[in-house]
């Protein structure tokens, strides 16, 4: 991988409690589109899904939504999911899913809930096993993504983690930090001799 041209977002439909999910939300989306990087995401117009993709169209960038006909109507509506470069409606969550992997050159999870959560801990998974090597970005605003630090370094504690040198998702608490980080692992991944985005069909 020598270059981000595309990064995939996980992050909850929600605003949350904190004012300070849907800034970071605001914040990525503005970043990816003032560098020229297309954002790859669930689809949603609202909470901190609509601040991403409000945030990357607003700086001029572009934007593919995937999402399940059957979400349509609780995280979007259809004169809303016009505004984006890319609509993409699948039949179900796995191809939603695959179809972000495919077309994401990184992943950044934001604060979300349980879809959030599964979603991070899939791509990581599918890290560990040796199915890609894109870098993953946990977005960790205001602490949020603390309790899950602490519970995987617990599962490696225990010896549940044999691989963990494949885990391993850059945690950055600054969302100004995040694309530069990225970007610099793709670097390093160059100068390494790259990295294979895809080592086996998912």
């Amino acid at each position: 991988m020598t270059a981000i041209r595309s990064i995939c977002v996980y992050c909850g439909s929600s605003a949350g409690r904190v004012p300070s999910y849907l800034d970071a939300g605001t914040a990525l989306g503005t970043a990816m589109g003032e560098a020229g990087i297309r954002l790859v995401y669930g689809g949603g117009t609202r909470g901190i899904m609509g601040a991403v993709s409000e945030g990357v169209i607003a700086a001029g960038g572009q934007v593919t939504g995937i999402i399940p006909r059957f979400l349509i109507d609780m995280e979007a509506t259809e004169s809303e999911l016009k505004r984006l470069d890319e609509l993409i409606v699948t039949s179900d969550m796995h191809e939603r899913k695959h179809a972000m992997f495919e077309r994401s050159d990184a992943f950044v999870a934001l604060p979300g809930g349980i879809g959030t959560l599964e979603e991070l801990v899939e791509i990581m998974t599918w890290g560990q096993l040796g199915r890609h090597r894109k870098p993953i970005v946990i977005a960790n605003i205001d602490g949020f993504w603390n309790p899950l630090a602490k519970l995987i370094d617990h599962m490696s504690a225990e010896g549940f983690i044999h691989t963990s040198h494949q885990v391993r998702p850059l945690v950055i608490d600054r969302v100004e930090d995040i694309i530069p980080a990225i970007q610099a692992a793709a670097a390093h991944d160059a100068a390494d001799g790259g990295r294979e985005e895809i080592i086996e069909k998912l």
